[in-house]
């Protein structure tokens, strides 16, 4: 159990890591989150009137090629990053469970998959990528809630009203920045924000640089609260990462805006 404080409300919870065990292996509960994000978005995506001419059937296929793909993606951005402590702990590699899942390294695995399966199927990628880029948003907001029960994802020090309180090996009880709870609110807000534009999109790909535009944009900000960023030298490689789609995708959208594409 981890005891969690949220004092501007008043609030103290023991949050458990794990819900149980099935066949002698421990559920852990950010397992759980990712699992729920994937089956809301899917849900989602099944009920959505705005279909771009895309079939549910393929939303499936590049799903689960996607979530494989992005999961290795995913873990490989993380290692990458702290290549010192796994070239020392090489079977920590395969150790998922705890955690140590990089999501941009998940988005670009899993959509380079997901671009190769289309091109093979001949399925308009702009298009496919239309549709499904406001439910990966929602994917995010409930998958974030796998870094709570792991009591990660935190930011610095802080006293504002929104601060949690949590026990750290270093530092003993800390009041942080919940991190994971405001790219959950985000990201969320993404989703909301890029639902109501697929009803007057003006152009393919509109909607994929608009995620792009606003989620770089928040994890621009969100990285540097963080005290846990993967760094390459001294630097916050997905912050920098950020910065960079943020300004391709507004040069992009104005591109596009100014001279009418469609």
């Amino acid at each position: 159990m981890n005891n969690v404080k949220f004092p501007g409300i008043n609030l103290e919870l023991n949050i458990p890591r794990t819900s149980g065990v099935i066949l002698g292996i421990e559920i852990y509960n950010y397992a759980i989150c990712i699992v729920i994000g994937i089956l809301v978005a899917l849900f989602l995506c099944k009920i959505s009137k705005e279909k771009f001419d895309i079939k549910y059937d393929e939303v499936l296929e590049n799903c689960i090629i996607g979530l494989i793909f992005g999961v290795i993606g995913a873990r490989l951005y993380y290692i990458l990053f702290n290549l010192n402590y796994y070239l020392k702990n090489i079977w920590e590699i395969l150790n998922f469970r705890d955690g140590g899942l990089a999501i941009y390294g998940g988005l670009i695995l899993g959509g380079i998959a997901i671009i190769i399966n289309c091109k093979r199927k001949n399925i308009d990628i702009l298009q496919f990528l239309d549709f499904i880029v406001p439910y990966i948003a929602i994917a995010q907001s409930i998958g974030r809630w796998g870094n709570f029960f792991n009591i990660e994802a935190f930011g610095i020090e802080t006293n504002n009203f929104f601060r949690m309180g949590i026990q750290t090996v270093e530092k003993g009880y800390m009041e942080v920045h919940p991190v994971f709870l405001y790219e959950s609110i985000a990201t969320f807000i993404i989703f909301c924000l890029l639902k109501n534009l697929q009803k007057k999109r003006k152009y393919k790909g509109q909607i994929l640089l608009y995620y792009c535009l606003f989620y770089s944009g928040v994890r621009t900000v969100l990285e540097g609260l963080r005290t846990d960023s993967l760094m390459l030298f001294n630097v916050r490689i997905s912050q920098i990462l950020s910065i960079i789609i943020f300004l391709f995708s507004i040069c992009r959208i104005w591109s596009y805006e100014k001279h009418g594409k469609s």
